[in-house]
């Protein structure tokens, strides 16, 4: 089978997410599943099968772990975002920018004042938890898109997820 591309492999990624995000009214209580103990992989055996559903469990531990209150950081991007609703933004396109801005501004931030943080998983981090966020606040206003284009249009994220051997090793 042909390997998809790390932007198709996103999208993917970020569908799940965003099914487990949106299943959480407590209608459906299948939440993404952690990777189980008897699929453990040792080191020198790559993972073979790439699965979105654990990948993007993954990455939604990732934006458990950032503890960046959006509330109390002051951030212009990051304030258009989170009154977007309120705000009518004219266009998705500058909703979305705004929320890339938001997410390179606090990733930059918070990977400075914890040096042991790679820029690269702060930005994932920052830009799953921005969404999840947001979507407490007003669902309507996130998109799947939102996250995948933040993703895919950076290509230093995109070289480090290569370089630890692709989405199945984050």
């Amino acid at each position: 089978a042909e390997m998809a591309t790390f932007e198709e492999q996103t999208v993917c990624i970020v569908e799940a997410l965003f099914s487990d995000l949106l299943g959480e009214d407590g209608s459906d209580c299948r939440s993404l599943e952690i990777d189980s103990e008897d699929s453990v992989q040792s080191a020198e055996e790559p993972p073979t099968r790439f699965d979105p559903v654990v990948v993007a469990s993954r990455l939604r531990r990732m934006g458990d772990q950032c503890n960046v209150d959006f509330e109390k950081v002051s951030s212009e991007a990051l304030a258009e975002v989170l009154k977007g609703k309120k705000l009518k933004l004219p266009s998705r396109c500058l909703q979305m920018e705004k929320f890339g801005a938001a997410v390179e501004s606090l990733s930059r931030s918070w990977s400075n004042q914890n040096p042991e943080l790679v820029y690269e998983r702060a930005f994932l981090a920052v830009s799953v938890k921005l969404l999840m966020h947001v979507s407490k606040k007003v669902l309507s206003m996130v998109q799947p898109s939102q996250l995948i284009n933040v993703i895919n249009g950076n290509s230093q994220v995109k070289s480090y997820v290569e370089a630890c051997g692709g989405w199945v090793r984050m």
